[in-house]
């Protein structure tokens, strides 16, 4: 299977973002990509609340959602929504952000909302609370997409472990990570936590990204690292795409799994232990 990583710069208007990633899954399914995947927030990344309550959409009504469900039956591909934002009932008003299995025929095969929330302060300047705008998940999930098993994530999840042992003993062969990864944590950590999380399991992990300075009508502007990349089952870079937009590919064989879970068997090997204790 040929899978395609979109990376690209989403703004805060998502009828702009619709047409890049419509634009980039086209040139990836050209390309014989039979799975594509975009990033993190691909319909709209903003830092202001005011402004995702004006333009975002319930799941049934969003037009990101649509039009890349009617592009993934066009193409006939597998497709990967990296997450959208969406309004949600949450009596706190806070959105969802929810990431998408597409199968070839259009239908959605699998649903995430991401579980564990960014609520971090990287430096003085930087600092981010998640939790406040988005309503954390708490469903684990693995997807059968024909040629392989996928395991479901959202950038923040990457640096949780358990939950990525979790996925690959409930059978995921590939685990996916799209991302608005901060800048100055993805020059520190990005490479190296997806590098564990593909040695850890004997997954692949697809990571597509976020990438530069991401245009605001209203609100902070953000920046993201960008560096779309995948790994293999044995934690070799298959590809980085560096910080530009486009696609970048990688041809999968589920075979590389076995092979890796063969030679390191140590999703069979947990023991009991106890302590320490508290």
């Amino acid at each position: 299977m040929r899978a395609a990583l979109v990376q690209m710069t989403s703004s805060d208007t998502p009828e702009e973002n619709i047409k890049s990633a419509l634009a980039w899954i086209s040139e990836a399914a050209d390309a014989g990509a039979g799975y594509v995947l975009t990033p993190e927030v691909t319909n709209c990344l903003s830092a202001s609340r005011a402004r995702q309550q004006d333009v975002l959409y319930t799941q049934d009504q969003d037009p990101t959602l649509a039009a890349l469900q009617e592009a993934a039956s066009n193409h006939q591909i597998w497709l990967t929504i990296g997450s959208l934002a969406l309004k949600t009932s949450d009596p706190e008003g806070r959105f969802a952000n929810r990431q998408f299995l597409i199968a070839p025929d259009g239908r959605i095969a699998a649903q995430y909302d991401k579980i564990h929330m960014f609520d971090v302060a990287v430096s003085p300047e930087e600092t981010y609370r998640e939790s406040a705008g988005y309503r954390p998940g708490t469903q684990a999930v693995v997807a059968d997409a024909g040629f392989a098993q996928i395991g479901l994530s959202i950038c923040y999840d990457l640096r949780f472990p358990g939950l990525y042992r979790h996925l690959a003993q409930s059978g995921a062969q590939i685990l996916t990570v799209p991302a608005a990864f901060s800048p100055v944590t993805g020059v520190a950590h990005w490479q190296a936590l997806l590098q564990a999380r593909a040695i850890e399991t004997g997954c692949y992990v697809l990571a597509p990204a976020q990438t530069g300075e991401h245009p605001a009508v209203r609100g902070r502007q953000r920046s993201t690292f960008g560096h779309s990349m995948a790994i293999s089952p044995w934690g070799e870079v298959l590809s980085d795409a560096g910080t530009t937009n486009g696609v970048t590919y990688v041809d999968l064989s589920m075979e590389n799994v076995e092979e890796a879970r063969r030679r390191v068997p140590s999703l069979t090997h947990d023991r009991e232990f106890s302590g320490p204790d508290g």
